[in-house]
């Protein structure tokens, strides 16, 4: 890791959260930061019910976003943040992306592709492999997913 202050983009992904749990959608946010100059690129939370498109993942939202604003499929120099650790599409994304660091705060047993589930980094078929740092973040990460999903049960 670099000397810069790494809580910042995590702080805008929980912020981003925030926002898509405001709007009604699962809270989970994502950043993405030019990696060489800690510059914001991209910053989006989920919002599959706002688009009504199951793809449309905070995480999706930003290499998408990312990939336009950059002019290249390709982000070998970017670092994503994510509040919740990413599913089996989105990791399968960030491979394709390339991503150089992925940092995530709350892990998802049940639905994660990195460290759990289908550990798509893992796999001898997945071309590119993203530095992972978890739980970046995790205490309130996981909070506002518990809260999310309490009040509507």
């Amino acid at each position: 890791m670099t000397g810069r202050d790494d809580q910042s983009p995590m702080a805008l992904a929980l912020a981003e959260a925030r926002a898509g749990a405001a709007a009604g959608e699962v809270p989970v946010g994502a950043v993405l930061v030019d990696g060489g100059n800690g510059r914001i690129v991209a910053s989006a939370h989920n919002q599959v019910e706002r688009l009504a498109d199951p793809t449309a993942h905070a995480e999706m939202l930003v290499l998408r976003a990312g990939a336009a604003a950059l002019a290249t499929p390709r982000l070998g120099q970017c670092d994503l943040y994510v509040t919740l650790e990413p599913c089996a599409m989105c990791a399968q994304a960030m491979a394709f992306a390339r991503i150089r660091r992925l940092y995530f705060g709350a892990p998802d047993p049940k639905g994660g592709g990195v460290e759990h589930g289908a550990r798509i980094f893992s796999q001898p078929t997945c071309h590119h492999r993203p530095e992972i740092y978890g739980g970046l973040g995790e205490g309130e990460a996981a909070a506002l997913l518990r809260d999310f999903f309490r009040a509507r049960r």
